[in-house]
C-alpha cells in the first residue's frame, strides 16, 4: 500500500511541476517582465567590469547564466509571435561554429570551452534584444539600462573626487573628476566608459527622435551623455563621435532623398571616406599627436607585432577561441604591459580573432560585420521609421571602438553586435523569401 501511495504521487507531482512551469513561461512572455529582463541584461552587460568586483567571478557566471535561462523562457513564452524563417544570419552561425570546432584544435582545452561557454550566453542574450522585443522597446530599454548606469557613474566620480577625495581603486575610479577628467566610472576604464557614453548618446537621440520619452527626460539623457563624454577624455572616444557625426549626417542625406539617387550618394560617400582614411594614414602621427593617441598607438603596434609573432605557429586556424584573454595560460601570459600586468585582449578586435581563430576565422568575422553593415545601412535609409537609424550607427560606433579595443569580440560589445546583426537581417535576409518547409 505504501508503494501505491508513492507511485500515485509521483504523477501528481509531474503535474504541478508542469503547472508551475507552465505558469512561469506565461509570465515571462508579457510585456512587461520582458522589458524589464532586457534592461537588466543591457544594464549586466555593460556593467561587467564592476559587477565582477562586487561579486566575483562565480558570481558573474551565476548572474549570466540565470539570464540566459530566463531570456530562454521568455521566447518560448513568446514562440508563436516570433517570426523565426531566415532570421538568423548564415555567417553569424558560421563565426560561431568555427567558434566551437577551434576548442578541438585548442592547446588550452579548458580555457577555450569556457571561453566559448561566455561568448555563447552572450550572443544568446543578443538573439533574445532583438527578438524578444521589437526596435522601439529595444532602444527603450537600452536608454533605461544607459541612464542608470551613467547617473551611477557620475555619482561614484562625484563620490570619489569630489565628497572623499580618495580613488576607488576596486572600481578603477581614480576620483579625477576634479580636474576635469578622465573618469572610468563603472566601466573600469575610460576607453569602455566612452564606448558607453557614446552608445547612450546614440540611444537617447533615437529616443527623443522617436518620442519614446518626455521632452525633458531626453534632454536631461542627452546632457549627461555628453557631459561623461567630455569627462573621460578617451581619444578612441573622440575618434569614435567624429565618425558618427559623419554616419549620421550621410543617414540624414540619404534618407531624405530620392530612392533612385541613394547608390550614387552612396558610392561618392565611399569614395570620400577612402580617400579621407588615405589622407588620415598619411598624416596619422600628427593626427594622433593632436589628439593625444599618439603614446596608446605605440603600445599597441608594439603588442600587435608581439602577437604577429605568435600568429606565425598558427595562421590558418588559430590557437583557439578563449574570447577575453585568460591571464594564467600560454601564449596570453607572456603578453605584458611594460608594467608588468597581462593584457586581457589584443585591443583591436581583427588581430585578436586573427590570433584565437586564425586567418580564416577573421575572414568569418569581417564578412559577418560588413554584411550587418550593410543590411544595416540599407534598412536605416530606406525604412520610414527612424528607429531604424539606431542599428546601423551603434555598427559604426562598434566598428570604429573595435578598431582600437576588442569589444566586437566579448561582453556588451559582441551582445549589442549579435542584437543589431539579426534586427538587420530581419528586414534583408535573402532566406526569408525561400519558401517554409
Amino acid at each position: 500500500m505504501h508503494d501505491n501511495g508513492r507511485v500515485s504521487a509521483e504523477p501528481g507531482r509531474r503535474v504541478v511541476t508542469r503547472r508551475y512551469l507552465s505558469a512561469w513561461i506565461g509570465f515571462s512572455a508579457g510585456g512587461r517582465f520582458a522589458q524589464a529582463l532586457s534592461t537588466v541584461i543591457v544594464l549586466f552587460a555593460f556593467a561587467a567590469p564592476t559587477v565582477h568586483v562586487l561579486v566575483g567571478t562565480p558570481g558573474v557566471w551565476a548572474i549570466l547564466g540565470s539570464l540566459v535561462v530566463l531570456a530562454g523562457l521568455s521566447l518560448l513564452g513568446q514562440r508563436y509571435r516570433i517570426e523565426w524563417h531566415g532570421v538568423l544570419p548564415l555567417s553569424l552561425m558560421g563565426l560561431v561554429l568555427y567558434m566551437a570546432l577551434s576548442v578541438l584544435w585548442s592547446t588550452y582545452s579548458w580555457a577555450s570551452l569556457r571561453g566559448f561557454t561566455g561568448t555563447v550566453c552572450f550572443i544568446a542574450l543578443g538573439l533574445y534584444l532583438a527578438l524578444g522585443r521589437d526596435l522601439v522597446q529595444l532602444v527603450r530599454a537600452c536608454g533605461d539600462a544607459f541612464r542608470i548606469i551613467i547617473v551611477t557613474s557620475l555619482g561614484l566620480e562625484i563620490l570619489s573626487g569630489l565628497v572623499i577625495d580618495v580613488p576607488i581603486s576596486s572600481l578603477g575610479i581614480q576620483g579625477d573628476i576634479a580636474y576635469g577628467g578622465p573618469i572610468q566610472g563603472v566601466g573600469g576604464t575610460r576607453n569602455f566608459m566612452g564606448f558607453i557614453a557614446g552608445m547612450a548618446l546614440v540611444t537617447f537621440v533615437v529616443e527623443a527622435l522617436t518620442r519614446s520619452v518626455t521632452r525633458w527626460r531626453a534632454i536631461g539623457s542627452v546632457a549627461i551623455a555628453l557631459i561623461t563624454l567630455m569627462l573621460v577624455q578617451s581619444p578612441i572616444t573622440s575618434i569614435a563621435m567624429v565618425g558618427l557625426v559623419i554616419a549620421a549626417l550621410a543617414l540624414v542625406v540619404l534618407r531624405r532623398t530620392a530612392p533612385e539617387r541613394r547608390p550614387l550618394i552612396n558610392t561618392a560617400l565611399g569614395v570620400v571616406l577612402g580617400a579621407g582614411a588615405i589622407v588620415a594614414f598619411v598624416f596619422r602621427s600628427r593626427l594622433l599627436d593632436e589628439i593625444g593617441a599618439a603614446g596608446g598607438t605605440a603600445v599597441r603596434l608594439d603588442l600587435w607585432q608581439r602577437i604577429r609573432v605568435l600568429v606565425e605557429s598558427y595562421p590558418i586556424q588559430g590557437w583557439g577561441w578563449v574570447g577575453t584573454w585568460p591571464t594564467d595560460v600560454f601564449p596570453f601570459n607572456t603578453l605584458l604591459t611594460d608594467s608588468g600586468r597581462p593584457y586581457t585582449s589584443g585591443l583591436n578586435a581583427v588581430v585578436d580573432a586573427w590570433l584565437q581563430i586564425g586567418f580564416a576565422g577573421a575572414l568569418i568575422l569581417v564578412v559577418t560585420a560588413l554584411l550587418a553593415f550593410a543590411r544595416a545601412w540599407v534598412t536605416a535609409t530606406t525604412f520610414p521609421g527612424v528607429a531604424y537609424v539606431w542599428p546601423a550607427v551603434v555598427l559604426v560606433l562598434i566598428g570604429i571602438t573595435s578598431a582600437a579595443e576588442s569589444y566586437l569580440l566579448h561582453g556588451a560589445g559582441l551582445m549589442m553586435f549579435v542584437a543589431v546583426l539579426v534586427i538587420a537581417a530581419r528586414r534583408r535576409s535573402w532566406r526569408s523569401k525561400l519558401r517554409r518547409v
